[in-house]
């Protein structure tokens, strides 16, 4: 049976999966412009309030937070592997840290509870002067994540070709989803292949 992720956990993973493979051997990025962060936060509800359209500035500072989180994750897999994406290009800890620790203290928070019939209640988060702050949202939300139990079940995916992370839903998960493990499979067997064809050429 997989673990539950809670909604801190979710919320710091999805921003780092806006870094993902393309399909093609490269790396997309859907925060590429404001209207791909507009459209990951009206796909996250609650983070800001309705109608929250993004511009430039918006932009700069999510991926900035997101370069401070994915190099956070690096090294919360330790001494794992980071992601290939990250690897070259890592953010240092410190300043990772400490840009986390700037963004979050940007606008304090207050949990709002939302508790529609026939739903489960939800809580989300407002600021307590009521302009709401994305990237502060976003940093508490990490700071949560790495600061609990859930930051330990955090991987790396080293599929061929895949740069997500990923909460490991149960002990024997290696893979981010079945299709990095059925690529890393095939890989194998490619190479084996290809070593054995080597050997009987000699």
């Amino acid at each position: 049976m997989s673990e539950p992720i809670s909604g801190d956990a979710r919320l710091a993973l999805d921003l780092a999966l806006t870094v993902r493979h393309d399909g093609h051997g490269g790396v997309a990025d859907d925060l590429s412009d404001p209207a791909g962060l507009t459209t990951w936060v009206q796909a996250h509800p609650g983070t800001v309030p309705p109608g929250f359209t993004a511009g430039d500035a918006e932009l700069a500072a999510v991926r900035e937070l997101r370069a401070a989180v994915r190099a956070l994750f690096a090294r919360a897999v330790r001494p794992g592997a980071p992601s290939p994406a990250d690897a070259a290009r890592l953010m240092p800890v410190p300043a990772a840290v400490d840009l986390l620790n700037t963004a979050a203290a940007r606008t304090p928070t207050v949990p709002v509870l939302h508790w529609a019939e026939d739903t489960e209640p939800v809580v989300t988060h407002r600021a307590s002067d009521g302009a709401d702050d994305l990237t502060a949202v976003l940093a508490r939300a990490a700071i949560a994540f790495l600061a609990g139990p859930e930051r330990h079940r955090l991987r790396a995916c080293h599929g061929p070709r895949c740069v997500r992370y990923f909460l490991k839903e149960h002990p024997r998960q290696e893979w981010c989803k079945p299709s990095c493990g059925n690529r890393a499979r095939v890989a194998r067997h490619h190479e084996r292949h290809r070593k054995s064809t080597d050997n009987l050429a000699q």
